[in-house]
Parts: C-alpha cells; sequence; structure tokens
C-alpha cells in the first residue's frame, strides 16, 4: 500500500487541541476527502494514520509530519489537494510527498525538535544570554515529570537568544528521551504561561549535519555554547 508523508501545520485554531483530538482530526479529514484510506486488520480496524511527534498543548507548529497508508495509488497532488479541501481550521496541508512503505515507523525517525519562543513582556527578566549560559554550562538540570526524576540537560541540544529577544532552541525528540519547552523556560526562570511557543522543525534522526542544516543554531557542546545577541 502506498505510503504519503504529510507536512502540515497546527494553526492557533488547534493551539489547545490535544495530540489524540489532533489524531481524530486528521481521520476526519480523510473521510471528508473520500481519500481511500487504509485500515489496520483485526476486531478493532484502526486507519493507518501516524503523527511523527506529539506537541506540547498550547503551542503551535509550521512543519509537523504524518504519515498515512492508502488502499490505492493517488498522485501526491491530488492527495494534497483533497486534503487542504477538507481539512477543519487549525490543520494546514503545507506539502505531501511519497514515504519508502519499508521505512520504520515515523515517530522512531524524530530526532530533535526545534521551537521559537516569543515571551511576552511581564515574563521578561534582566539578563536572559546569562540565564541560557548559566543553563548550557550546568553539570545538570534535575526535573521531574509525572513523578519520575530525569535530567533535562541532555535534551538541550542548542539554545539561544534571538535579535527580538525571544529564544529558539533544538530539543532532543526521541522516544524516552523528549525536551520539552516549558521545562527549559521554568529551567530559566520564565514563566511558560507567559510565552507563545512555536514549534518551527522535526528534525529525522537520519538527517546529516544537523547544525549545517541549522546554522543560526549554535550547538550546546563546544565552544561557544551560546550566541546572544
Amino acid at each position: 500500500m502506498p505510503r504519503y508523508r504529510i507536512t502540515f501545520a497546527k494553526t492557533e485554531a488547534m493551539r489547545f487541541t490535544g495530540h489524540l483530538d489532533v489524531h481524530r482530526s486528521w481521520e476526519r479529514t480523510f473521510r471528508r476527502a473520500a481519500l481511500p484510506l487504509a485500515y489496520s486488520e483485526g476486531f478493532s480496524p484502526h486507519p493507518r494514520l501516524i503523527l511523527a511527534a506529539a506537541l506540547p498543548l498550547g503551542c503551535v507548529s509550521d512543519q509537523d509530519l504524518l504519515d498515512a497508508w492508502l488502499t490505492e495509488d493517488v498522485p501526491d497532488e491530488a492527495v494534497a489537494s483533497a486534503l487542504a479541501g477538507a481539512a477543519p481550521p487549525g490543520l494546514r496541508v503545507m506539502a505531501v510527498s511519497r514515504a519508502d512503505p519499508g521505512e520504520r515507523a515515523l515517530p522512531t525517525q524524530v530526532g530533535s525538535a526545534v521551537y521559537d519562543v516569543r515571551l511576552e513582556e511581564a515574563s521578561s527578566i534582566d539578563d536572559l544570554p546569562g540565564a541560557c549560559a548559566q543553563v548550557l554550562t550546568a553539570e545538570s538540570l534535575p526535573r521531574q515529570r509525572r513523578g519520575k526524576d530525569y535530567d533535562l540537560r541532555p535534551l538541550i541540544e542548542a539554545l539561544e537568544v534571538e535579535p527580538s529577544g525571544g529564544l529558539r532552541m533544538q530539543l532532543a525528540a526521541r522516544e524516552g528521551a523528549t525536551g520539552r519547552p516549558e521545562e527549559v523556560l521554568a529551567a530559566l526562570g520564565l514563566d511558560p504561561a507567559l510565552a507563545f511557543i512555536r514549534r518551527t522543525r522535526l528534525i529525522l534522526a537520519d538527517e546529516k549535519d544537523v547544525g549545517a542544516k541549522s546554522p543560526s543554531l549554535p550547538r550546546s557542546q563546544g565552544a561557544p555554547p551560546l550566541r546572544a545577541s
């Protein structure tokens, strides 16, 4: 069965829509688009759709990824047009391409995620570049998620202050090792509730030379670990 990779944006209309509800929205979108979506076998068949990575609630995204299997071969352009016409407010189809059916599951291919964070004036701190440098030079950043202790520091791959005063961060997004932008903000002494977070890109693990693909993001290892403007 042909496998399609949909690149899409999750906009402000769905900013507070959870991961499972986004998945259900895609199911409904395929039905409205009258595309021959494939289903799993068994007593309770499920549509063969898989999202690359959950997006933290309250965040928007520019280039999220979804894999879908169809029972018939449909031209990429026709799939893109049908989905764009059927998508609800909050989901915007950016591109559709063919994926290798033999590739491993899409979530296992994701290595990192890039976020842009716009800070409200009330959340500002006196020395944001200094706070970022302190986070990047820390040996560990003990945190707790769902009652389990973990170290946030290895999950922060890059961090910088943008000329606008916002933040850009590249965080690990592997299964079992995912950095969350709101926890980075908390480590900086910022209130995540006073920030607008946008995930601008997912980086697949097999992409070569991540630094070359994200030249504006300094790596957190080596010197210098932070470029502040």
